[in-house]
C-alpha cells in the first residue's frame, strides 16, 4: 500500500533537512545521497521517490533556508511580530551576525555557509541561493521604504552581513571573528538608520 501524501511530504521534509545540515557543514561534493539518507533515518533506495537528483535536493535544501532559519523561527515564536519593518530588519541584522548563528553550523544561511559550492553549481541551486539575496533584500527594501537609495543600501547591507559571516567564520582568531561580525553590524545598522 502506497504511503498517503501528509507522510510523503513529512518524509521529503526530513530529507531536506538533513541535507541542508549536512550540505552546510560539508559542502556538495563532501555528501553523498546515501549520507543525507542516513542522517534523515531513511534507506539510500527511497531517495528517487522523492528526488530527481542530488542537485534538486541541493536546490531545495538551499531554498528551505527561508523558511527554517533563526530568524524566522523567532518570529513564529513570538506572540506578535514586530510591525515596524525597521525593527525588523534591525533585529535580523543583530541575530543574523550574532554569537547564536556563528555557533550552529547546522544553521547557517547557505549565503555565506555556501558560496563556493554554489558558485560551482547547476542552475537550480543558484536560482534558489539567488532568492534567498533578494529575500533578504526586501526585508531591508522595505524597512526603508521611501529612501531615493534603498536599493543601494539594501545591497549594501545584504553584503555587510554575508560577508561580515564569511570572514568571521573562516578566520581562526577568536577576537578577529567577533570584531569582523561588530564592525559589520554596526555598518548594516547605521545603513538601516541612515
Amino acid at each position: 500500500m502506497p504511503w498517503n501524501a501528509e507522510h510523503k511530504a513529512r518524509t521529503r521534509a526530513r530529507i531536506v533537512d538533513a541535507a541542508r545540515r549536512l550540505f552546510n557543514r560539508h559542502g556538495f561534493q563532501e555528501v553523498t545521497i546515501e549520507r543525507i539518507m542516513t542522517a534523515a533515518g531513511l534507506t539510500r533506495g527511497g531517495f528517487y521517490h522523492h528526488f530527481d537528483s542530488k542537485d534538486a535536493l541541493y536546490a531545495e535544501a538551499v531554498a528551505s533556508y527561508a523558511t527554517c532559519n533563526p530568524f524566522v523561527r523567532g518570529q513564529r515564536t513570538r506572540k506578535r511580530p514586530p510591525g515596524d519593518p525597521r525593527l525588523l530588519a534591525r533585529s535580523m541584522v543583530r541575530l543574523y551576525l550574532s554569537d547564536e548563528v556563528l555557533a550552529d553550523d547546522g544553521l547557517h544561511c547557505p549565503l555565506y555557509a555556501l558560496p563556493s559550492d554554489i558558485a560551482r553549481a547547476g542552475p537550480s541551486p543558484r536560482a534558489a541561493y539567488t532568492a534567498l539575496i533578494r529575500g533578504m533584500m526586501r526585508i531591508h527594501r522595505r524597512a526603508l521604504a521611501g529612501a531615493r537609495d534603498a536599493d543601494r543600501r539594501a545591497q549594501a547591507i545584504v553584503s555587510l552581513c554575508v560577508g561580515g559571516m564569511v570572514l568571521a567564520r573562516t578566520t581562526s582568531d577568536p577576537a578577529l571573528c567577533a570584531s569582523l561580525r561588530r564592525a559589520a553590524r554596526r555598518q548594516a545598522l547605521a545603513l538601516l538608520d541612515g
